[in-house]
C-alpha cells in the first residue's frame, strides 16, 4: 500500500481563512493525487438506506457528470454513495472516494473491493492515520473534508437525520455551494429541504441541470454564490 501524504495546501494549493480553520492537518492518498490537482469535482451524497428510485437517480447523475468530464467524489458509504461511485466506474470516468477510516479498513467492509478498486485507478482520501481506530465523529469530519475537496454538493435523496446534511451546512460554512434533487420536495414530511434553501440551497432539476453546468465551467464556486438560474 503506497500511501502519500501531503497538507491541504499541498494538494489544493493557497486555502482561505475559513477553509485553513476548517481543514484536516494532513490527508492520506491512496492512488492518483491528480484528481485533485486538476479537474472539476462535485460530491454525490444522500441516504445509506437509500429507495430504488434514489439509487437510480445517483446513479443517472454520476454518469451525467461523468459524460461532461466531471470527477464524481462521494463518501463510499451504503446506498447513495456506492451507487454514485459504482456508475462512474462503470461510465470509464474518474472517481473519489473519501472516507472515514483509515485507508487499511473499509466501512461498509463489503465496499472492500470496490476501495480497492478505486484506489488503484482513481483515489482514496483519508484524514485518518493507519492504525488509528474508527470513531463516530470520524464521518461529520469527513463530510467536511469532501466539502472542502470539491466544487459543489448535491443531495439525491436524505432523511431528516442523515449524515448527508451536515455535508450541507460544511458547504455553506466553506462557501460552496449546495444542490438538492427536485424529488426531494415531493417527500413533504421533511423539513430541512426548506430550511437549506433558505440559506442557498438550489434546486436541481431536468430544467435547471444546465445551468449547474454551466456555473460549474465558469469556475464561479468559493465565496461568492451567484447562480445563473
Amino acid at each position: 500500500m503506497h500511501v502519500k501524504e501531503f497538507s491541504p495546501t499541498d494538494i489544493l494549493g493557497p486555502l482561505n481563512e475559513v477553509e485553513q480553520k476548517n481543514a484536516p492537518d494532513i490527508l492520506f492518498l491512496l492512488g492518483d493525487e491528480e484528481l485533485l490537482r486538476r479537474g472539476v469535482r462535485v460530491s454525490i451524497v444522500g441516504s445509506r438506506k437509500a429507495s430504488k428510485e434514489g439509487l437510480r437517480r445517483a446513479a443517472r447523475f454520476s454518469k451525467l457528470l461523468v459524460s461532461r468530464g466531471i470527477y464524481v467524489v462521494s463518501g463510499l458509504a451504503e446506498g447513495i454513495d456506492t451507487a454514485a461511485h459504482v456508475a462512474a466506474v462503470e461510465e470509464g470516468g474518474r472517481t473519489i472516494a473519501v472516507i472515514g477510516t483509515p485507508l487499511d479498513q473499509a466501512y461498509p467492509a463489503k465496499n472492500q473491493i470496490l476501495q480497492d478498486e478505486i484506489a488503484k485507478s482513481h483515489l482514496v482520501v483519508s484524514q485518518f492515520p493507519i492504525g488509528s481506530s474508527v470513531q463516530k465523529r470520524n464521518f461529520p469530519a469527513r463530510n467536511r473534508t469532501m466539502a472542502l475537496l470539491t466544487d459543489a454538493t448535491v443531495i439525491v435523496e436524505a432523511k431528516e437525520d442523515s449524515g448527508s446534511l451536515q455535508q450541507a451546512w460544511e458547504a455553506f460554512r466553506l462557501g460552496r455551494p449546495l444542490f438538492i434533487m427536485e424529488s426531494i420536495l415531493a417527500d413533504k414530511t421533511l423539513t430541512w429541504p426548506a430550511k437549506v434553501m433558505q440559506y442557498g440551497a438550489q434546486l436541481l432539476s431536468d430544467e435547471t441541470v444546465e445551468g449547474f453546468f454551466d456555473y460549474l465551467r465558469s469556475g464561479n464556486s468559493g465565496d461568492e454564490q451567484t447562480f445563473p438560474f
